[in-house]
């Protein structure tokens, strides 16, 4: 038994619900949730990056700087985390240092207070930037290192990229574990060698539970060293999602570990979430059964379902099986990227091709989408593992190796888009201008403030809450068959 602390962060507001509602919860919605998290004790709150960034403004119609600063007047103790793709800030392509850094200083000013930057090829050179920039604008950085299974991301793999990383002198590092992919065999390997290699840094498990392992792994992770873990609120937690707060609280501190949350408020958020959840026709999480097929094509299961759709558009919707066992033939091929986006659609979008190329009695990779060479060639990064010579000669048509940061071949945008787009009335609408063309960029100003109310939420365990504040004297409950 022990009594090593282990802290906890939040991912309801952001994570939670991008993996289960199609990232769909708007800002009215968590103006309850939200003050009840803030009051349990975490060490931060996950709130915008990833996707909702974008579908803020494709779908929503809500400005995500606007979001921000009205999140920060309803969460006022703890730190909101601000979420990117490094050099890629929240989209698939790579933008010009000068917007990076821009970012930066618009995190900071509209109260953003912690940056968990992440690259998808784990090119540290991809984030030197994105580092730098939120060091100086006075964020607690804790970037990403981004976990797979292959033959050539060994623990040595990692541990040489987690040094790369607090060579960069940041706050601490998280192993992003997108799909699930991290086994309990793993882990008395892997967490102590990423323990060494960061020294009194902290660091973090941010695992989905893709596979149905993560709430466990997430328990043999702090036994062998991970000092903060990444949970959600119940009802957005499991399937996609991260391992339930409330079921990870209670069993580390069976196992001895000193959690300090209090899951009161937790548990009114998790009823809240309930109702909206039922009101909107939205699903709630549930556990995941353990499929090996998993650890071969690594692919998200929203990604699969969204797949389904697409195939039946071709006709291929009964093949999905076989596209992706080609899927893991072609991450094989292209050196193991990781089956995170965008590589994940790109590695999808590669094996359809080749399906349907060999259905033609074609040659695989016969055709080959402009991403995939640009990949090749190194244009967004590093690669992990090797690309056989004679297929590089033919995915890349003979075009050099890239080998600068990809950033470097990103002109400076800023004074273009002054030019060119402007005027501003802020830089945070130069940054959506810099992000989105003129369409999104028109329809999201003319949608206009953000609506932060929401139908009144008053569920029976709220009620019964109340009910006990008002009668102090109560020390306990004794409930009926009937429930009451």
């Amino acid at each position: 038994m022990t009594n090593r602390s282990v802290r906890l962060i939040d991912v309801t507001l952001r994570d939670g619900h991008q993996c289960l509602w199609a990232t769909r919860m708007t800002t009215g919605m968590m103006k309850e949730i939200a003050p009840r998290l803030d009051r349990a004790g975490f060490e931060a709150i996950d709130l915008v990056g990833g996707a909702v960034f974008d579908v803020c403004v494709r779908f929503l119609r809500e400005d995500p700087w606007e979001r921000m600063r009205i999140l920060n007047t309803w969460v006022t103790e703890t730190p909101l985390i601000l979420h990117t793709r490094g050099q890629s800030l929240f989209t698939f392509e790579f933008f010009s240092d000068d917007i990076v850094e821009l970012a930066a200083e618009r995190f900071a000013a509209n109260g953003m207070r912690y940056h968990t930057p992440y690259d998808a090829l784990n090119d540290v050179r991809n984030l030197e930037i994105p580092i730098a920039a939120a060091k100086r604008h006075g964020l607690n950085v804790v970037p990403g290192i981004v976990f797979t299974e292959s033959p050539v991301h060994t623990d040595a793999y990692y541990v040489r990229k987690v040094k790369e990383l607090v060579a960069l002198g940041v706050d601490g590092v998280f192993l992003k574990d997108p799909s699930g992919l991290l086994r309990p065999e793993r882990v008395p390997t892997l967490i102590p060698a990423l323990k060494a290699a960061i020294g009194d840094l902290p660091l973090q498990l941010h695992s989905h539970c893709l596979s149905g392992l993560a709430p466990y792994v997430a328990l043999r992770a702090v036994e062998n060293g991970v000092d903060v873990v990444h949970t959600a609120t119940s009802p957005l937690a499991n399937g996609a999602s991260h391992p339930p707060t409330e079921q990870f609280v209670r069993n580390g501190r069976r196992m001895g570990f000193d959690i300090d949350l209090d899951l009161a408020p937790v548990e009114e958020a998790a009823e809240l979430i309930r109702y909206i959840a039922a009101r909107e026709d939205k699903p709630v999480g549930s556990p995941n059964e353990y499929d090996a097929f998993h650890y071969h094509h690594q692919v998200a299961g929203g990604m699969i379902s969204n797949l389904r759709v697409q195939l039946g558009t071709v006709g291929l919707e009964d093949r999905i099986d076989e596209i992706l066992e080609e899927a893991g033939r072609v991450r094989a091929d292209l050196g193991y990227p990781i089956v995170v986006s965008p590589f994940a659609q790109y590695i999808i979008t590669q094996a359809v091709l080749n399906v349907m190329a060999m259905d033609q009695g074609k040659e695989r990779f016969s055709s080959v989408p402009d991403e995939v060479r640009l990949y090749v060639r190194g244009g967004y990064g590093e690669i992990a593992g090797t690309i056989e010579p004679n297929l590089y000669d033919r995915i890349t048509r003979g075009a050099e190796p890239i080998t600068e940061r990809p950033g470097l071949l990103v002109e400076p945008a800023i004074e273009r888009l002054r030019r060119t787009r402007g005027p501003f009335m802020s830089d945070d609408d130069l940054l959506l201008a810099a992000f989105y063309d003129d369409t999104q960029y028109s329809a999201l100003k003319a949608a206009g403030p953000i609506a932060t109310d929401y139908p009144l939420m008053e569920t029976p365990l709220l009620t019964l809450v109340k009910e006990v504040a008002r009668q102090p004297s109560i020390t306990s409950f004794h409930f009926t068959k009937s429930g009451a």
